[in-house]
């Protein structure tokens, strides 16, 4: 069987409809999908397989995926319910097998270690954790789990059969079984790379895998590519080192909020969810980005502020008001972001030596202690009042909202 397994890739199948279909039984064996907002011109975030057969797919319009399935059931998207069956199924699967690392809100993966590593065993596992979600989680969350050497093959392995499939790419399966696949079937292959490697000559894995390493770093251009040339090779690398760049938030406005004074406390509303963030998060920043989007082309207010190396909310509330003033004048917003940059991990701050900083820093840790026994915005800065519930919390499948730091419950 060659080397033996490293790794189980665990990816959720058609994950946010699948939950709709799990909470609402009259949707089971339906086409559904999950909408942002309830338009026809919004695009479908997750389509069932049922509608999937139909040609509806993630990023379908909403006015096309009707035409294509005019029995198509459409749900506005519950980003809370679909946090808490990711927690739930962490602990599923943590009940046959310790979950190594998250990915995303449908994606995990777990270490194997000793006899774990065995063929059948391994095999046993996949079997098991599908199982466990079965029955602790619900019967109508499916999963496709990949068994590999590597994390990377592993990821593969579970793209190959979908849905509720179980895959295992052996040692000396490799490269044999990866030449069935598309370039665009691995993952971090997309339109700019595929493009790009076929300017290159590289029209199949096949021809990938037959490039030498110095041929990949000098496709990618970095050592990334040298790190393909060992993954495709099945070998078990350690991950680059990643830290936190940003943290940020943004917001269209909605014709009530479009005013001047609604668009400054949405605005403060988003730097208040930032910084409590930033704060569970256990780093400070030292530049935040405003930005105001109005209505026209071309039309839009940009501001960078330089701060001390901060966390709490007030401070940063103080550094936007001090440019507020000088936003343009007669032109209707219609969106909002803001983002903290330049982050560095709290413990290796130095702590605050003036009263003020000291002052605020425990204000903003009462602030959180009372939002997060008593709900969010049990207490909150006077300058985001009218606009406590603007900003709702939107997911990605590659970024996991705090529910806490959202200040969402569930209904």
């Amino acid at each position: 069987m060659g080397r033996k397994l490293d790794w189980l890739f665990l990816d959720m199948n058609a994950y946010f409809a699948s939950v709709e279909q799990e909470l609402c039984p009259e949707l089971r064996g339906r086409p559904t999908v999950v909408v942002p907002v309830d338009a026809d011109t919004t695009c479908c975030i997750a389509a069932s397989y049922e509608a999937k057969s139909f040609g509806v797919k993630t990023g379908t319009k909403v006015g096309v995926a009707k035409k294509l399935c005019p029995e198509l059931q459409i749900i506005e998207s519950r980003p809370v319910q679909y946090i808490e069956y990711h927690h739930r199924i962490i602990e599923a699967v943590n009940t046959v097998i310790p979950v190594d690392t998250v990915l995303s809100i449908d994606e995990m993966c777990c270490r194997l270690t000793g006899s774990q590593r065995e063929y059948q065993k391994a095999l046993s596992l996949g079997e098991e954790v599908k199982l466990a979600i079965n029955e602790k989680v619900g019967e109508s969350l499916r999963c496709s789990v990949g068994l590999s050497t590597n994390r990377f093959l592993a990821k593969v392995a579970a793209e190959m059969e979908k849905p509720d499939g179980l895959t295992v790419i052996t040692g000396g399966e490799i490269p044999e079984k990866l030449f069935s696949l598309s370039l665009n079937d691995l993952p971090g292959i997309g339109q700019g790379m595929y493009a790009r490697l076929r300017r290159h000559g590289v029209s199949s894995i096949e021809d990938l895998y037959g490039l030498s390493e110095e041929e990949l770093a000098h496709i990618w251009q970095s050592i990334v590519g040298r790190r393909w040339w060992h993954l495709l090779r099945g070998e078990d690398l350690p991950d680059p080192e990643t830290s936190r760049k940003t943290v940020g938030h943004s917001h269209v406005l909605p014709p009530e909020m479009r005013t001047e004074d609604k668009t400054r406390a949405v605005i403060v509303r988003l730097i208040h969810k930032a910084a409590f963030r930033l704060r569970r998060l256990e780093y400070v920043a030292s530049r935040m980005d405003v930005k105001v989007r109005y209505f026209g082309r071309d039309h839009r207010w940009e501001k960078t502020l330089k701060m001390t190396k901060r966390s709490d909310t007030h401070s940063m509330i103080e550094a936007f008001s001090s440019v507020w003033r000088d936003r343009p004048r007669g032109l209707t917003p219609l969106s909002v972001s803001m983002t903290l940059y330049d982050l560095t991990p709290s413990g290796g701050t130095s702590y605050p030596l003036f009263t003020r900083e000291i002052k605020r820093d425990k204000l903003a840790l009462a602030v959180d202690r009372i939002n997060e026994r008593f709900g969010t915005n049990s207490i909150y800065y006077a300058p985001m009042h009218g606009a406590t519930e603007s900003a709702p919390m939107r997911i990605s499948f590659t970024s996991i909202p705090d529910i806490v730091a959202e200040g969402n419950k569930s209904p």
